[in-house]
């Protein structure tokens, strides 16, 4: 069949970089940075968290084909940030945010354990 190994979804080939940054020749403190491997699913989360940044003017992602592994994320700062500043700190406040999620859910697991032992 035409189909694609399934770990080409998400495997990156050699040489193959991650994430690349392109600075906007026409729009000032503007970037755009193409993330390999990821979809739909970090695309909005990543916009979403730049967007509650108020040095950020704009946050926007596009996949441009759902066959293509990747996605383009553009952002646009104030004088006083940058681009990848403002990503760098996104990606610190999403992984903060997600560890006291999990910190709150051992308690509360540990709770639930303690009122059902029998459960568990």
């Amino acid at each position: 069949m035409n189909e694609p190994d399934r770990y080409e979804i998400f495997a990156l080939a050699p040489n193959q970089k991650k994430v690349t940054y392109q600075k906007d020749t026409k729009v000032k403190d503007a970037a755009s940075f193409t993330l390999q491997k990821e979809d739909h699913t970090l695309g909005n989360i990543l916009r979403m968290q730049l967007l509650r940044d108020r040095d950020v003017l704009f946050a926007g992602y596009k996949a441009p084909h759902p066959l293509e592994h990747y996605i383009i994320l553009r952002i646009q700062t104030t004088p006083k940030s940058n681009p990848q500043k403002a990503l760098e700190t996104a990606i610190r406040d999403l992984i903060d945010e997600a560890s006291g999620l999990e910190e709150k859910f051992k308690i509360e697991l540990e709770r639930k354990k303690q009122d059902r032992p029998d459960y568990y």
